[in-house]
């Protein structure tokens, strides 16, 4: 099954006609081929296309919101009124406006969803970033335009088109709303002339024909029974039926001489996003010590990654590994909090130190302007999850060269030995260890991208904060 063949209505110039050219087109492309699956939903909360189209009075679930949410179609869609598909539509998408973080949020969703034939989407009087993802997915985009004000704000949408890298090819100006009754002197004899003229001039690519404005067609908003009625059923006696039938042709042929689709290159680029994760994550993977640095337990094997408390890598990228949950906390204790007496796993100091543990960062490293030193410190960082210092703490080295790895230090030697925090010399190096607590039933989750790069994030924060060694 082909992916759907996605048309836009967009003006930032309210008043336009964008609704009412949606939901008629929709119907008059069903009228060009019943069988022609049709889908349309609006990012504007004014209910027109709910009105229209809905059968009955009772409202599914779903709707837009919880299509760009949840990322799903096919839940969210019902069938209505004269064989067209459609998303309802929903008052409260301003709640979800942060959660929308780029362009091509919904041209994903779409790519991944059954959708087939036309999908037409109805937006905002306003370049926001719903309006921005429907223009992003666009195989067409239809701008209606009324008058010079409406023509001029359309540089907006092609400044939007050139900053993602898309083809200006894609937009197409349509007159809308125009009074046949006006006549001027001169080369341009009317408004549709003489707007057509003047988005020539800007260099803008025009659809064939207009479409006209008609006291008929706009009493088909208003009756005692709250519907919207389509031109085809109501209005077949006007030239706006003419009209709308001329451009539902123009963009069905589209459809038929433009197979390749905006949609198909969206899930090629998916389809290479993805399989550079894939190599990024085994090279990572790879990289990654098989033991606790610890204490040498086997952690990773060739087939999956037994539990781990802890990730860790150091500053430079030469190590990465894991940490066993009870090593770590066998280590932070003794060293760094002092504490005399045996931590056993269920001592309620071990679960505060577990639970804290989820929203912090740690360090280890050199301990400030100690570089050159003969007696040398270590310091441990801790930091929360937006890499700002919570607690510092330093402990002495005095012996480090002579009994790393031997019983004075059974757990904080094998790791300084492990991890490049240990030059060729046996001195604490430049280099610092960053430690982030990790799911014990998923520890390799973070070695996703996604996850990684808030790691790698937070490094290069916690950097730029540390002091000279």
């Amino acid at each position: 099954m082909s992916r759907p063949y996605v048309v836009t209505i967009s003006s930032e110039k309210g008043g336009v006609g964008k609704t009412t050219l949606a939901t008629n087109l929709a119907i008059y492309l069903k009228a060009i081929n019943e069988d022609l699956p049709v889908t349309l939903f609006s990012f504007d909360n004014h209910f027109s296309v709910d009105r229209m189209f809905r059968i009955g009075r009772s409202p599914r679930q779903g709707n837009v919101l919880q299509m760009l949410s949840e990322e799903t179609v096919g839940e969210a869609m019902e069938l209505g009124e004269y064989g067209v598909q459609f998303i309802p539509s929903s008052g409260e998408l301003w709640s979800i406006r942060d959660q929308v973080s780029s362009p091509g949020q919904l041209a994903r969703i779409l790519a991944a969803s059954d959708l087939s034939g036309i999908v037409i989407i109805d937006t905002r009087p306003d370049l926001d970033v719903f309006t921005q993802n429907a223009l992003f997915a666009a195989d067409r985009v239809v701008v209606p335009v009324k008058d010079a004000p409406s023509l001029e704000n359309c540089k907006h949408l092609y400044e939007f088109f050139d900053r993602q890298q898309l083809s200006r090819r894609t937009i197409r100006i349509l007159p809308c709303l125009i009074d046949q009754r006006i006549h001027y002197d001169g080369p341009f004899r009317d408004p549709y002339q003489l707007l057509k003229a003047y988005a020539i001039n800007r260099g803008y690519r025009c659809l064939e024909g207009f479409i006209a404005k008609s006291p008929k067609v706009e009493s088909l908003n208003t009756n005692p029974e709250g519907r919207i009625y389509p031109v085809i059923t109501h209005g077949r006696g006007t030239e706006v039926h003419v009209q709308f039938a001329h451009l539902a042709r123009q963009i069905y042929l589209g459809t038929i001489e433009n197979q390749q689709r905006r949609l198909d290159q969206v899930a090629e680029e998916i389809g290479r996003e993805r399989s550079e994760r894939d190599e990024s994550f085994t090279t990572r993977r790879a990289n990654l010590h098989s033991d606790c640095l610890l204490c040498d337990k086997p952690l990773v094997n060739p087939e999956s990654i037994a539990p781990a408390g802890y990730y860790c890598e150091t500053s430079d990228g030469a190590t990465s590994g894991f940490l066993e949950e009870d090593c770590f906390a066998g280590l932070v204790f003794p060293y760094f909090y002092r504490s005399r007496r045996q931590i056993d796993a269920s001592d309620p100091l071990r679960d505060l130190f577990r639970e804290s543990a989820q929203r912090s960062y740690f360090v280890l490293r050199r301990a400030p302007n100690t570089r050159g030193h003969y007696q040398q410190q270590l310091s441990f960082y801790r930091f929360d999850e937006e890499g700002l210092e919570i607690s510092h703490k330093i402990i002495e080295l005095t012996e480090l060269n002579q009994s790393v790895g031997q019983d004075a230090l059974p757990l904080l030697g094998p790791l300084l030995q492990r991890t490049t925090l240990l030059d060729g010399e046996n001195r604490l190096s430049d280099a610092f260890l960053l430690i982030r607590r990790v799911s014990s039933d998923f520890a390799e989750e973070i070695l996703y991208d996604e996850q990684y790069r808030q790691f790698r994030k937070i490094a290069d924060k916690i950097a730029a904060q540390l002091p000279a060694c």
